[in-house]
């Protein structure tokens, strides 16, 4: 298999359309006063590390390692200067800048992610960095919006990047490096994982949130579950229902498109994989009540989450950054200690397992990202134009550069109801 680095990322035509793409077509008008302070900024923080920064003028600057080629360094400065990392993710889009090797490149970025702005400028991170839109906000209406979004693009769009399972989560390897060939066996084993966490058997009372394509409610009925799978995506739900029915299990699996809050019932378990992402720190402790409020005394919940720092966290939780304008609108990642802490003050539910594996996440994303390169051509057959698909490569890329960074990690937890009666 070629890797992606040794396959060409696409440029946008210079016919990039601009009713779609129009802050990609458009550059910023930003003054020369700001594009001169943050040329001077970026060659101050990119001196420091590990990278080489080539400029379309023959200047270089970094200690070496990963090179960055910036072929409009005026375009470049202009974005980042308005806009920050939402702008230095349009600038890639646009073609103004590359990287032989994207995701080593990004990897550097996202390991020094806190020392890129210098400390009293991100003090004043209030006062220059863009405000999510409240559009986004995760209100129900909110929530269904910015599901569909980006899980309704096209069911045929995701099979071509993931394998049959369909599965959009860390896979959990025996070793590394992965190949494709044990993706799906790795996906299943993730699955199991969590199943087991949850108690999942014959009889059991079982609530998804965050259905996918249904593998896991799949393979939580063929275990004997009765499995109520809830999802905001309309695409999702058919595809799902269909796989339901194909797999013969329709009678122990009902798919509903339903958000988290109208869930009705009792359960024994509740399983919810990679879906916290998308609830927004506003409406965590409402997303963990509910949980609770499902749960029979001494239920369980077997939950992964992707997860960022700490104090990351708290200083980018109110920024719009290029992930949610593009990708994920209303997404934000908790922290460890922030689900600790709504769900001690919030709820019955306590920490009973946690176990990270973020390196599993890296080498899953390496082979959706390859993949999706690969097929590119059938990409741009499903009427998705080149800037998409260079925005695509950048967010698996960026995201695998987290992972591999040690910025982001992915835990799978375990929660148990306390049990009031005595």
């Amino acid at each position: 298999m070629r890797t992606a680095e040794s396959c060409p990322v696409e440029t946008p035509r210079q016919d990039t359309d601009p009713v779609r793409w129009p802050d990609v077509v458009t550059r910023p008008d930003a003054s020369r006063a700001r594009t001169a302070v943050t040329r001077a900024l970026l060659r101050r923080a990119l001196r420091r590390l590990p990278l080489r920064a080539r400029f379309a003028d023959g200047t270089s600057v970094g200690l070496g390692g990963p090179v960055i080629d910036i072929h409009d360094p005026a375009a470049f400065h202009a974005r980042i200067g308005t806009t920050g990392l939402i702008g230095f993710g349009e600038s890639y889009m646009a073609g103004e800048w590359d990287a032989p090797d994207l995701v080593a490149a990004l990897t550097v970025l996202a390991g020094n992610a806190a020392a890129l702005i210098p400390a009293p400028l991100q003090k004043l991170r209030n006062v220059w960095a863009l405000r999510r839109p409240d559009i986004q906000r995760n209100t129900p209406t909110g929530a269904r919006d910015n599901i569909s979004r980006h899980y309704d693009l096209s069911n045929d769009l995701f099979a071509l990047f993931l394998d049959d399972t369909l599965s959009y989560s860390a896979a959990l390897f025996r070793g590394f490096p992965a190949t494709w060939d044990l993706l799906p066996a790795a996906q299943h084993r993730k699955i199991d994982r969590l199943l087991d966490l949850a108690e999942a058997g014959p009889g059991t009372r079982l609530l998804e949130i965050g259905t996918g394509w249904g593998e896991l409610a799949i393979r939580a009925a063929a275990r004997g579950a009765h499995v109520t799978s809830l999802t905001l995506s309309r695409e999702q739900r058919d595809l799902a229902r269909e796989r339901v029915r194909e797999a013969g299990l329709d009678d122990r699996v009902t798919i509903e498109l339903r958000d988290y809050r109208e869930a009705a019932g009792t359960y024994d378990a509740v399983v919810s994989v990679e879906m916290i992402e998308a609830v927004g720190e506003e409406f965590w402790p409402t997303y963990f009540t509910a949980l609770d409020a499902l749960l029979v005394p001494g239920g369980r919940v077997a939950l992964q989450a992707i997860t960022m720092p700490h104090d990351r966290m708290l200083a980018s939780r109110d920024t719009f950054t290029w992930i949610q304008k593009y990708i994920f609108p209303g997404g934000l990642l908790p922290s460890v200690e922030a689900v600790e802490d709504v769900t001690q003050r919030h709820t019955r539910l306590r920490t009973t397992r946690r176990d990270a594996f973020g390196a599993h996440y890296a080498e899953t994303l390496r082979l959706w990202r390859e993949r999706f390169t690969e097929r590119a051509d059938k990409v741009a057959a499903l009427g998705f134009d080149a800037t998409f698909r260079r925005m695509w490569t950048f967010y698996l890329a960026y995201s695998e550069a987290g992972f591999r960074s040690g910025y982001l990690d992915v835990q799978q937890y375990l929660f148990t109801k306390e049990d009031p009666t005595p």
